[in-house]
């Protein structure tokens, strides 16, 4: 089945295309008049930041400044031009920290200021600000040419003409019409100049895009891979400190029981009865374990009642409020879930925390956000193989953002945010 589009009346096209073209030179003008001012900070951080680099390093602080000033700009800039000529163009983000700590901010910032959406963004901006002075000077021009034409009505016999050149008083009004017309000829070729660069350089080519995926998917494959080591590592972990000790205690008890059983009965039922405690207790921490590794309730009744199901399992009273018009993903699901298991399994064991909220939201544009907090004593950090590194490469591997904010003293908010359709 083919589909088709009805074409608008060249009338209504013709409506549709001049208010663009004033908007653009509207756009062009403000830029003109602005883009000094925005031009002079920018280089008054570059120069600050270079010069004060070997002062104790505080030039760093200038140019760390400088890296998010351009990424703002870049980011005015992609909003702007899509605005302005409805393209479909995705908004201009950071670079993910593919590292926890300090070192990973740092590497953020240096794989940002060499982001190449960005700089084309400001290559854009740049070039718009220079168009955009131009047109100021075209629009004095039309304005000064508009007044000569009717320069005859207030004086007669030769008047001063461009060049240093005079002409005779009734040429006037055709000098005029003469530069009106050039100075509007002049925006408007300015206004589509701007169009077609603006598209070529802020909507992304082919190659970009799939560079883009490819670099995207990398990222999210050692997500995955660095999330499934840290899950493993988390498996072998409990199974040797918990279930295995447990188990080892087990037999040893059963051992001592068969020795009793013939010589002294009653002990032995004692033993016995231990080990059986022991044993439930083992099954218990399995099934715990089971449930850390695959929720099955999440599958059969979704993330609400799986949810609902963590809650009631806490040590510390949890806030539950999930509003969800629809299901999600099974791996953008799972991702969320698993990253408020280890929160609230990290609020109980390390932040002295009284109570939790969990909220859960799906957002415009098929988003699934998350934010879990606690009212502990914060501090909390993302260790390599630690719970909030895995948190952080399973969000990566679903294609999702994670944040957290623990400041010493509390409290400890985490928020993740993955695309439904994950």
């Amino acid at each position: 089945m083919t589909t088709q589009t009805a074409s608008p009346p060249p009338s209504v096209a013709r409506t549709a295309t001049r208010p663009r073209v004033f908007l653009t030179i509207l756009h062009l003008a403000a830029l003109g008049v602005i883009g000094a001012l925005v031009i002079g900070v920018v280089a008054a951080l570059f120069g600050t930041g270079v010069g004060l680099l070997f002062a104790f390093g505080i030039g760093v602080v200038f140019l760390v400044g400088l890296v998010y000033a351009l990424f703002g700009i870049a980011w005015f800039e992609v909003v702007r031009v899509r605005g302005l000529y409805d393209l479909d163009v995705p908004d201009l983000t950071l670079r993910r920290r593919l590292a926890p700590g300090f070192g990973g901010w740092i590497r953020q910032i240096g794989r940002q200021s060499i982001d190449g959406r960005m700089w084309r963004a400001l290559a854009n901006f740049a070039i718009a600000c220079v168009l955009g002075a131009v047109v100021i000077r075209l629009f004095w021009g039309l304005v000064r040419s508009a007044i000569y034409a009717f320069t005859p009505l207030f004086t007669s016999g030769e008047i001063d003409a461009p060049f240093g050149t005079t002409i005779a008083a009734g040429w006037a009004p055709v000098l005029g019409i003469v530069g009106v017309a050039a100075s509007l000829a002049g925006m408007i070729g300015l206004a589509l100049l701007h169009r077609v660069i603006a598209r070529g350089l802020i909507v992304p080519s082919r190659a970009a895009e799939l560079t883009e995926k490819v670099r995207t998917t990398s990222a999210q494959r050692e997500g995955a891979v660095r999330a499934a080591d840290v899950e493993r590592t988390r498996i072998e972990r409990d199974l040797h400190d918990g279930v295995q000790p447990r188990l080892v205690s087990v037999g040893m008890t059963l051992g001592l029981a068969q020795q009793k059983i013939d010589d002294d009965p009653a002990a032995a039922k004692e033993l016995i009865s231990e080990a059986h405690t022991s044993t439930k207790a083992a099954i218990t921490e399995l099934r715990q374990l089971a449930r850390g590794i695959h929720a099955s309730v999440l599958d059969d009744r979704g993330l609400d009642a799986a949810l609902s199901a963590l809650a009631s399992r806490s040590h510390i009273p949890v806030h539950l409020d999930v509003r969800m018009s629809g299901r999600c993903s099974r791996d953008a699901e799972a991702a969320v879930y698993f990253s408020i298991a280890e929160s609230l399994t990290n609020a109980a064991k390390h932040s002295r925390a009284s109570e939790c909220r969990v909220v859960v939201r799906v957002r415009d544009g098929g988003t699934l956000w998350a934010r879990v907090e606690d009212n502990g004593i914060g501090g909390a950090q993302v260790q390599p193989g630690g719970g909030l590194d895995g948190i952080s490469n399973r969000v990566l591997a679903a294609g999702g953002t994670f944040r957290i904010d623990s400041p010493q003293g509390g409290p400890t908010s985490l928020e993740v945010s993955v695309p439904c359709a994950s």
